[in-house]
């Protein structure tokens, strides 16, 4: 297989309501600095992916508006999914495998302020049963969260510990939308207070890929995806263990993330109960382990949906680049309580 690496990661400031700007504006910023980062020309990328999705815009192929941002002209290599950046990381990166392409950009991005994104959500569930109730996103993961509960794998204290610690390390974040000392708040869906949620809010990122001597002439340090896998499971809640994620599990293991030992993990975990389910399953719930669990702050910082996913596996490339991580594993999500999971393994040279 080919050396792929992330050789340069952006992102907008998280805001709760960017009313005054288009998904284009948002952006703009952020692939330009990207670009600039890596001294490239829009001509010089080699394939372009990004992922969005259409029910947070409100209307039909929304990300066709985005590649104004992009330059479409002449003609690119060009290709989009409906869901987090994340997984068009993911496809970027296969076809970098394949050596169709040298280079690559990955952009995602995501308004939720226009509209209730918890109703948006529903619309991920199965058509027939699940979604005609409406269950939003904080309805389920308080199910999820009450069930940690009663199986005694944790309680409000250890849930408020996480929401504190992630937002003290956002404190210095400069794209954070809720950083330092943050109330828990009142309670939202029992036993959910609205600490443990994240922020509802709009933003941007994007990632530069590259493989080979390329990535080694475009920086100094790149960060190498050593393995990258994708795991989902079944569609019904009810026949599903919520206190456990064996797809997250399998994808860490089928990306190497248990061959050798972490310095750092990204977790995509919107919710604080979330993070418990995660750190159980990727084997980062050990008293003694020094892993350092998303030192960014997380989704509890800031949640620009279609782009959080994105985000962490650009923030665990980001440390590896600077020479704060060695070997770091980014993870992702989709789908209600952590159905859907993609976990990066990355290093340094």
């Amino acid at each position: 297989m080919r050396d792929v690496a992330v050789v340069a990661f952006g992102q907008s400031d998280h805001a709760r309501d960017s009313a005054e700007t288009s998904e284009v504006e948002m952006l703009m910023p952020v692939l330009h600095d990207v670009l600039e980062q890596t001294g490239l020309a829009a001509r010089d990328i080699g394939f372009t992916c990004s992922g969005s999705s259409d029910y947070l815009a409100g209307r039909a192929f929304s990300f066709t508006m985005a590649l104004d941002g992009v330059g479409a002209w002449p003609p690119i290599s060009e290709s989009h999914v409906e869901m987090d950046g994340a997984w068009a990381l993911y496809e970027a990166w296969v076809k970098l495998l394949t050596g169709e392409a040298e280079t690559a950009l990955v952009y995602s991005y995501g308004k939720s302020s226009p509209g209730s994104v918890r109703d948006v959500l529903t619309r991920q569930l199965d058509p027939y049963y699940a979604a005609p109730l409406w269950p939003d996103a904080v309805a389920l993961a308080a199910l999820q969260a009450q069930a940690l509960i009663d199986a005694g794998l944790t309680d409000p204290q250890e849930l408020a510990g996480i929401a504190a610690r992630s937002r003290a390390a956002a404190a210095t974040h400069p794209h954070a939308q809720l950083r330092g000392e943050v109330p828990m708040g009142e309670t939202l869906v029992a036993p959910l207070r609205t600490g443990d949620c994240p922020p509802i809010g709009d933003g941007a990122a994007a990632v530069v890929l590259a493989a080979g001597d390329t990535a080694r002439r475009l920086t100094d340090r790149p960060a190498w995806i050593r393995g990258l896998d994708h795991r989902i499971e079944a569609h019904a809640l009810g026949v599903r263990d919520l206190t456990d994620s064996p797809s997250t599990r399998l994808a860490a293991e089928r990306a190497g993330a248990f061959e050798r030992p972490l310095d750092t993990a990204e977790l995509h975990a919107p919710f604080t109960s979330q993070e418990v389910v995660l750190r159980r399953a990727l084997r980062l719930d050990a008293p003694d382990s020094t892993v350092c669990v998303n030192p960014s702050g997380g989704a509890l910082a800031a949640n620009p949906v279609m782009a959080t996913g994105l985000i962490r596996l650009g923030e665990a490339a980001a440390r590896i680049q600077r020479g704060a991580s060695d070997r770091a594993l980014a993870h992702a999500t989709s789908g209600p309580c952590l159905q859907h999971n993609l976990v990066a393994v990355l290093e340094g040279e």
